[in-house]
């Protein structure tokens, strides 16, 4: 069994200029409980990958990609392999032309860079000067950013809860709905229509977001796409390549060639 990691979440009573930065690396299995602040956040994955877990939505970053958190919203941050994180918190005037909801964002090699130089500076950094016009740039560089599908949509219905956890668990599980109901409490025809009704998608191809979100670990660990292709409930690589690069428009290779070094 892994090891969990649970992680002392910062308090702060303010953000002391419009944009906070933060750089930590990430123990494998660390954890947060789910918790809120009344400004934004930016999770950007130098290494490893990013889970971030919203009441409705699974968020999997990337190397070369950030999850973006609004005002508020509660989330808890997961990950399951060692990584490195650097958060950028930003007030809500500073981000009012950002998303107003959690997801993520693609980052450009310039957004890249401004993320590192702005981590150099000081907390308190000159607003009105070179400081705080680089951190206006990097604001208009996020709005302007590419969203990537590496999301996933959580059901609230118990049933639907339960199914999904064990899953989550055991991604290569094959089973049907219809094995599902004898545990669920409910018929195929039920979960069938709740998955619809809570997720948008059907139960298969929640089942397949799952595991390809699952396998982006794996692939950015640098395991073989044939084991991984396996271990994520997939019986050929080429089956396993197609559904990567229907969902995700690159298959396993081109989205790792993309990670920054």
């Amino acid at each position: 069994m892994q090891t969990t990691h649970k992680r002392s979440i910062p308090r702060l009573p303010g953000l002391p200029r419009p944009l906070y930065n933060r750089h930590e690396t990430l123990a494998p299995g660390s954890w947060t409980e789910e918790h809120s602040h009344p400004w934004c956040q930016l999770s950007y994955a130098a290494r490893g990958v990013l889970g971030v877990r919203t009441p409705s939505f699974d968020h999997a970053a990337p190397p070369h990609h950030a999850v973006w958190i609004p005002p508020d919203v509660p989330h808890q941050v997961v990950n399951r392999r060692e990584a490195e994180m650097r958060s950028l918190y930003l007030s809500r005037e500073a981000a009012a032309g950002l998303p107003g909801e959690s997801c993520i964002l693609e980052i450009s090699p310039l957004i890249r860079e401004l993320i590192r130089r702005i981590g150099e500076l000081p907390v308190e950094y000159d607003e009105d000067g070179p400081p705080g016009r680089l951190v206006a740039v990097l604001v208009d560089e996020l709005a302007a950013a590419r969203r990537a599908p590496f999301g996933l949509p959580l059901p609230s219905d118990r049933r639907l809860v339960a199914i999904c956890s064990a899953l989550e668990q055991a991604p290569d599980d094959d089973r049907t709905l219809t094995e599902w109901a004898a545990s669920a409490g409910a018929s195929a025809r039920t979960l069938a229509r709740l998955f619809v009704k809570e997720t948008g998608l059907g139960f298969a191809e929640w089942r397949q977001r799952l595991r390809l979100l699952l396998s982006l670990d794996a692939l950015e660990a640098g395991e073989s796409v044939t084991r991984v292709a396996l271990a994520h409930g997939y019986n050929s690589t080429s089956a396993f390549i197609a559904a990567f690069r229907g969902a995700f428009g690159a298959s396993p290779g081109e989205l790792r060639d993309k990670s920054p070094s």
